[in-house]
């Protein structure tokens, strides 16, 4: 239980989220820093269901898109909704891969292809909890040999941290005791301006994306294998500029995805480096956030698919009143040699850290 609950900005209740799923229990967990900001993230799946920070003039709303409850959570229209993705984040055409000369089939649950490491992925499971202090929650838990058609036993661990520059920091470590392909990230759905009825629409919220280079995709949401320039097309966000802008432009790229839903491949100096990524800017509150990885790609989508469905405390989620900043590999990788390797080997450690930024624009 949290002993602070009362006093919570987020209005959520520990005891909402508290049930039993296969003998596992369920609970919810609300970080502090020292300035009361607070992110509030339930064991199951991993989800965060609130980021509670100020806007310029010191009022307060909820920037993520989640529920308060756990039964919403199980059954949310929107499966992924803030949550943990693995064990192998976005798309892998038809299913399939090949590890050491074997073909290996996953299940099929996103048109022709697997998304977001299958029917019942990480964002469906009790993770292990330990709350280590105000601003850090450790989560863990083995993915079996075989779980969902993916080879070996991988163990993960899930470090979130809620710090006093106002960054969610969010460490993942792997291991494996089988060659495998992992994936790891966070869906979170962002929505600066704050949840509402209904929740604004991100077309004025300012991005830039530190990226010379995207995938695109086939109509299935597969990368081609290509590596495009963004130069002269709706995808240059090297210079901020507001995402609705082009975001329904007479491009295929654009088409294919129902708007943005891309992978940009990062500018790195080297493999692996922490580095900017991205950052938005709610024009009217004032909010801010950056972004920064360890990972080479970041998928950026505009929450493109939600048709109003109901939230937390009231809040509807309509049509791109969120956009997602999924820190990760490239999708499809597997089948494409000369995308950076997600494969990892017994005795190798997979380490991911990425950083979400919270903040105001400068009176």
């Amino acid at each position: 239980m949290n002993t602070n609950e009362a006093q919570c900005l987020c209005g959520l209740k520990c005891e909402d989220f508290q049930t039993t799923i296969n003998g596992k229990k369920t609970d919810l967990y609300i970080l502090k820093n020292k300035f009361g900001n607070e992110v509030a993230i339930t064991n199951y799946g991993g989800a965060i269901v609130a980021i509670m920070v100020p806007d310029k003039n010191g009022n307060y709303a909820n920037v993520i898109q989640g529920h308060d409850n756990i039964q919403d959570v199980i059954n949310s229209p929107e499966p992924y909704l803030s949550t943990l993705i693995g064990r192998y984040g976005n798309r892998i055409s038809k299913g399939k891969f090949q590890l050491n000369g074997k073909e290996y089939q996953l299940a099929i649950n996103n048109g022709p292809n697997s998304l977001h490491g299958g029917d019942k992925g990480f964002n469906v499971k009790v993770w292990d909890a330990l709350r280590m202090n105000d601003e850090t929650l450790v989560l863990s838990y083995v993915s079996s040999y075989g779980e969902e058609g993916y080879t070996g036993e991988v163990k993960v661990t899930v470090v979130y941290t809620f710090n006093d520059d106002n960054e969610l920091i969010i460490d993942y470590l792997a291991t494996t005791n089988k060659k495998t392909i992992i994936n790891l990230t966070s869906h979170g759905y962002f929505s600066l301006a704050g949840i509402a009825n209904p929740t604004p629409t991100i077309d004025n919220l300012v991005c830039e994306i530190n990226a010379d280079y995207y995938l695109p995709i086939d109509e299935t949401a597969i990368p081609t294998g290509e590596i495009r320039f963004v130069k002269d097309t709706p995808f240059d966000f090297r210079q901020p500029k507001p995402i609705g802008q082009d975001i329904n432009a007479d491009n295929e790229q654009i088409k294919n995805g129902a708007g943005y839903d891309h992978c940009f491949v990062l500018n790195k100096k080297e493999e692996g480096e922490l580095s900017f990524a991205a950052r938005v800017t709610e024009p009217v509150s004032g909010r801010v956030m950056d972004v920064y990885t360890t990972e080479p790609g970041v998928q950026f989508y505009t929450d493109n698919w939600a048709d109003g469905y109901k939230g937390q405390h009231g809040a509807t989620f309509p049509k791109r009143s969120a956009v997602c900043f999924e820190a990760q590999h490239f999708p499809d990788s597997p089948n494409h040699p000369y995308f950076p390797s997600v494969i990892l080997r017994p005795g190798e450690q997979y380490k991911q850290k990425t950083i979400y930024k919270f903040g105001v624009v400068n009176k």
